[in-house]
């Protein structure tokens, strides 16, 4: 997990004329190689449905694109959300539906199995129908978590959901769907929410997101916003530790920065580390500093407390540009990839404005996540399709090892289609981290040579004309080491020795600034 290696340019997996959405990805625990991919495409005529493939070699290549057949000739699909068990079973959860929903069979949520990777799936099984709670329409973002914990509750299955759009009798709640035989059969539903804790009669649509611990444990946040509980909107965090059947509650915050705009996508997430059971984190957007940024809160007590707000996204505070449509996961070792949809190169503040797609990585032996850096190849103007009622740009990430997986939603070929990109964390090819500001091209910051060193290394860069520079390492944490240069320097070529001997192996950067040109490289000290 040395550096940041992107596989060549981004690959379109979809490949609609139309229309292809809601991407879902999933990396085999058992198997590091094998990916499966799930997302929503246009079905002729007129309908939506899901479209799957399956790679066994890291995503060098695909299986063809194949498609989920409805249960129903006239239904829609749409949400889809993987996991697997510890046999290398895949599951799918998603939904069907047809609008205007009738009184007969206007879908619900189904599950189907895959015992061969993924290639195939078994016959449905429906979890909730659209009229199981009536009036209520409970089967939007249907979450799948399965546990892969060593007791005795290693294969429960669990689905979270939310009241659709559409639905106008308040109160609102988050729902859980439990299974304990594999999916075949599923419970009747229950709120996740309860007296005192509930979700309330003004967040239309209370989606929880869950998680299972290693130990077994299910956790879900979930938003709240009740007068009669608290005068402020808050999020509020249920764990149980007996597969779901006592829930015990506590707020994590209170979301006093909330995000009211309509167009950015708002979605939130938690993650439970697999290496630590007590510690949990959970990704939001709000607007602490005046624009929407990414953000993130941490507990290292099962969810009992949670620490302040780290800002994620590392381009300049305040600078009115929002960041939106965020998904992380940590790898098999505690380490955490955190993606979403950035705008710091683009013209103006808007949602609607061109965007790309950036990441940071929270090693598990750090308190910092490190230097972001540029998962897209190319910033993608905005396309009307990327409003909201049509929006479904989604995106979702996986971690393996050092490799991290990013597919996401984008109109980067005036269609929307879904995009994947793998970033190699390990490989010690010598690739810059692209920093916050674009960089000027009368301007140059060099690779260090050689790379990786010991004890010492060369550092070049040119100036075009006579500028204030500083020159400073950080070590892996964010921390300075050292400042090597803090001076007026004329223009023309540059060279700085940086000298290690007393320092550990590991990864450093260096950054120059100068003036308004800012950028970040990277390097590698192996004694």
């Amino acid at each position: 997990m040395n550096s940041f290696f992107l596989n060549a340019q981004n690959i379109n997996l979809s490949n609609g004329k139309i229309f292809e959405g809601e991407p879902f990805l999933r990396v085999n625990p058992n198997n590091s190689q094998h990916l499966v991919l799930v997302w929503m495409g246009y079905d002729h005529p007129y309908k939506v449905a899901l479209y799957y493939r399956v790679s066994f070699d890291a995503g060098n290549t695909w299986s063809n694109k194949a498609k989920i057949q409805q249960t129903n000739s006239v239904f829609s699909a749409a949400d889809p959300s993987i996991d697997f068990d510890n046999q290398g079973n895949v599951y799918l959860s998603y939904v069907e539906f047809v609008s205007p929903p009738n009184t007969t069979d206007s879908g619900g949520i189904f599950m189907r199995k895959s015992t061969d990777g993924g290639l195939t799936w078994q016959s449905p099984v429906k979890v909730m129908d659209l009229n199981s709670d009536p009036g209520k329409r409970a089967i939007d973002r249907p979450w799948l978590r399965v546990d892969r914990s060593s007791g005795s509750s290693n294969g429960n299955i669990y689905i979270t959901s939310m009241n659709m759009a559409g639905v106008t009798t308040p109160p609102f709640n988050p729902y859980l769907h439990r299974s304990f035989d594999g999916g075949n059969t599923w419970e009747a539903y229950k709120y996740i929410d309860t007296a005192g804790w509930l979700s309330g009669n003004f967040i239309s649509h209370p989606m929880s997101t869950p998680d299972v611990s290693a130990t077994g444990v299910f956790h879900a946040i979930y938003p709240s916003y009740d007068y009669t509980q608290n005068p402020y909107p808050r999020y509020i965090h249920v764990k149980s530790s007996d597969s779901g059947n006592t829930l015990n509650y506590n707020t994590v915050f209170y979301d006093t920065n909330n995000v009211n705009d309509s167009f950015p996508k708002k979605g939130y997430l938690l993650r439970v580390n697999p290496i630590n059971p007590q510690h949990l984190i959970f990704f939001y957007l709000a607007k602490n500093y005046g624009d929407i940024d990414v953000f993130a809160r941490e507990s290292y007590d099962g969810g009992m407390t949670w620490a302040g707000p780290q800002r994620i996204n590392d381009d300049p505070v305040s600078n009115k540009r929002m960041q939106d449509l965020v998904w992380a996961e940590f790898n098999q070792h505690g380490d955490l990839f955190v993606a979403w949809r950035d705008r710091r190169n683009a013209p103006d503040s808007t949602f609607t404005t061109s965007s790309e797609i950036w990441g940071s990585v929270k090693w598990h032996d750090s308190t910092d996540f490190a230097v972001n850096f540029k998962i897209s190849d190319n910033l993608v103007p905005y396309d009307s399709i990327l409003g909201a009622t049509s929006g479904n740009d989604f995106m979702c990430v996986q971690f393996s090892n050092d490799t991290a997986y990013a597919v996401w939603g984008s109109n980067t070929t005036g269609t929307l289609n879904i995009w994947f990109q793998r970033i190699n964390l390990s490989n010690l090819t010598n690739v810059n981290i692209e920093s916050a500001k674009n960089l000027p091209s009368d301007y140059t910051l060099y690779q260090n040579y050689p790379n990786p060193f010991n004890p010492s290394t060369t550092i070049n860069f040119s100036l075009p004309k006579t500028e204030y520079v500083t020159l400073n390492v950080f070590d892996a944490l964010g921390n300075e080491i050292t400042t090597l240069v803090n001076a007026e320097m004329p223009s023309g070529e540059h060279s700085v020795v940086f000298d290690a001997k007393n320092l550990s192996s590991g990864v450093y950067f260096y950054k120059l600034q100068s003036g308004e040109f800012v950028q970040v490289n990277k390097m590698i000290l192996m004694k």
